[in-house]
């Protein structure tokens, strides 16, 4: 596995939030990542944090909301925008 960076990380919550990636293989990316990844050691608190924080969203008691990814973006120095248009 490559290095972890806030773009990885940042990318990965964008497909899941655009529906391109299920929240299952989020949570296996995450697993993946904390087990074999290395992170980025200007931002290792943040990924790290983060990284984890997605790896335990397929738990019922936790999930992932839409405030949690705007939060998760944000401590990762990214923020998230919607974009409501007609089909």
């Amino acid at each position: 596995m490559k290095r972890i960076t806030r773009e990885t990380v940042a990318g990965q919550l964008s497909a899941y939030l655009r529906h391109e990636l299920p929240l299952a293989n989020l949570v296996d990316w995450a697993e993946s990542a904390l087990m074999e990844g290395e992170f980025d050691p200007s931002h290792v608190s943040a990924i790290r944090d983060a990284v984890a924080r997605i790896g335990v969203a397929d738990v019922r008691a936790f999930g992932l909301t839409w405030e949690d990814c705007e939060q998760l973006l944000d401590r990762l120095g990214y923020s998230a925008h919607v974009s409501i248009t007609a089909r």
